[in-house]
């Protein structure tokens, strides 16, 4: 059996799904998908369908692509499980983006589970440590943020590249480096300076932005030189 979480992204699949067996009273779950809303609650979901007797509860997390913050109260989940249930619980296996997470979070990338908790340190050191913690979800927020961005604005710089190489006779690469120079030189986000381009393409087109167009001729006029 097993338990799904929906996730924001459009075009994408839309579940994590939650696969496991059992091994004697140990269950080992495999986890494939993206930890993003809703996961903690999909594991919660299976964690409650296991049988009566399970004595430990393992988790391969090879198969996670992507994490956001959602995926810290994902392994709260399973820390709480393991805490009411007095057994052991483990995540293990982290490769990639979520493990890069982990690390800007402050946790053990073999097992964040085994993260000790700063219960014993003196007042200092606890304030310290929050603080070091809330500075390292910050950078975590902005990176997931910013990956997040480009997930959402990639479809549309593909296809502003594909314009500029069938107007024009550039490769990939010099078409990402022309709306790349035209975005800074017109103080123009990427993604909007390829918005505009692929709307002026159309039939019905858009004319583009004064600014834009002169950046672009400008970019155009370099590689034409080189």
């Amino acid at each position: 059996m097993t338990s799904a979480a929906s996730f924001p992204f459009p075009g994408r699949l839309n579940t994590l799904v939650i696969g496991g067996r059992m091994d004697a009273d140990r269950a080992l779950l495999t986890p494939r998908g993206e930890l993003v809303r809703g996961c903690a609650d999909a594991l919660a979901e299976k964690l409650a369908q296991l049988p009566a007797g399970t004595t430990r509860v393992d988790l391969d997390m090879s198969g996670v692509s992507f994490m956001d913050t959602a995926g810290l109260e994902f392994l709260e989940v399973l820390r709480d499980h393991g805490h009411r249930r007095s057994m052991p619980v483990t995540a293990t296996r982290w490769n990639g983006q979520p493990r890069r997470i982990l690390e800007l979070a402050g946790l053990d990338t073999t097992d964040p589970l085994r993260t000790p908790a700063p219960d014993g340190a003196p007042p200092a050191a606890s304030s310290a440590v929050a603080l070091e913690r809330e500075e390292r979800l910050h950078l975590l927020q902005e990176e997931v943020e910013q990956l997040r961005q480009a997930i959402a604005s990639r479809p549309v710089i593909d296809q502003a590249r594909g314009v500029l190489m069938a107007t024009y006779g550039c490769t990939s690469d010099e078409a990402w480096h022309i709306l790349r120079e035209a975005s800074q030189t017109s103080n123009t986000k990427l993604r909007e300076v390829a918005a505009a381009l692929t709307a002026s393409a159309q039939a019905a087109g858009t004319p583009l932005p004064a600014e834009v167009r002169t950046a672009l001729a400008r970019a155009l006029a370099r590689r034409s030189a080189r």
